[in-house]
């Protein structure tokens, strides 16, 4: 866990009555979903095993709500030797690789609208990072992701891409979800999901 004793110590501005609404809605979501997504899902990761030549389902340690690690779900982009193909771009293009989440959000280590769940070396690494955005679970999309969905383009295009990420965009990305934790309403969830459905299409 990270910044526990401090978290205990602030008020935040999401009510416990806001936090049930948002994991229902989450929950029930997710099971209308995960039937209908189970084939497109399984579709997927046998391409990326094909693809690949690895097993197509990625899973790595995240950190999550109140600073607990977490196993994520993904579609596996990235080949033995670290190298990616046209397909996997695509999938990371698309966002494909990130519909296995479906099911961290069913089993509640994550929402479908929040922040975006970090490495624990990321963290760790971070300028500025603020006890009230581990203070909810991680999502799959979020304001922050809509901001910069085309964060892997901007980063392809300056010199120093590690720097960049640490000194500029993680910056504006924590403001981000500090306003959208501060201001949060069950359908400015609804309204950041239509809207992340209509960039991926």
């Amino acid at each position: 866990m990270f910044f526990l004793k401090e978290r205990e110590a602030i008020n935040y501005s999401m009510t416990k009555y806001q936090k049930v609404v948002k994991r229902f809605f989450d929950f029930l979501l997710s099971l209308i979903l995960i039937p209908i997504l189970l084939f497109p899902l399984f579709v997927l990761i046998t391409i990326a095993t094909i693809d690949l030549r690895v097993f197509g389902l990625f899973c790595q340690k995240r950190i999550g709500k109140y600073g607990k690690e977490f196993t994520i779900f993904k579609i596996k982009t990235l080949k033995k030797d670290k190298k990616t193909t046209k397909i996997s771009k695509f999938f990371r293009k698309s966002k494909l690789d990130e519909l296995p989440q479906i099911f961290n959000v069913f089993l509640g280590n994550m929402s479908f609208v929040g922040p975006r769940p970090d490495l624990k070396e990321v963290i760790f690494q971070t300028i500025e990072i603020d006890d009230i955005i581990l203070s909810i679970k991680p999502g799959i999309t979020g304001p922050a992701s809509l901001f910069f969905f085309n964060e892997e383009d901007i980063l392809s295009e300056v010199e120093n891409s590690i720097e960049y990420n640490l000194t500029v965009i993680q910056p504006k990305k924590n403001k981000i979800n500090r306003d959208y934790i501060n201001n949060y309403h069950i359908f400015n969830d609804i309204k950041i999901i239509f809207k992340t459905l209509k960039n991926v299409i």
